[in-house]
């Protein structure tokens, strides 16, 4: 990200819009936004998104169950690559979290 701004400000400062733009939304509560984009994270085998966004679920209120669920339901989809890469460091970082 600190590349990306150097490099593309502009872009940079729209994409960040675009973020909190998305982030307003109020469907859905903050927990469930969290563990669909971690869900979506570890199906793409992004373990730093995923370690990064795991400490945002937990202080929304997700369990550790609700957090190894979403992780693993990403199988149905991707198979076990984002399991394997990610699933470990999650729970690590949601242990580690306050």
């Amino acid at each position: 990200m600190e590349v990306f701004q150097a490099e593309a400000p502009e872009v940079a400062q729209a994409f960040g819009g675009l973020i909190q733009a998305v982030s307003s939304m109020k469907a859905l509560e903050p927990k469930v936004k969290q563990l669909i984009y971690i869900a979506i994270r570890v199906s793409q085998g992004e373990t730093t998104a995923v370690t990064a966004h795991v400490p945002m679920a937990k202080q929304a209120g997700a369990t550790r169950d609700e957090l190894k669920e979403a992780i693993i339901l990403t199988t149905t989809v991707c198979g076990i690559k984002g399991i394997a890469s990610c699933l470990i460091p999650a729970l690590e970082a949601y242990d580690n979290a306050e």
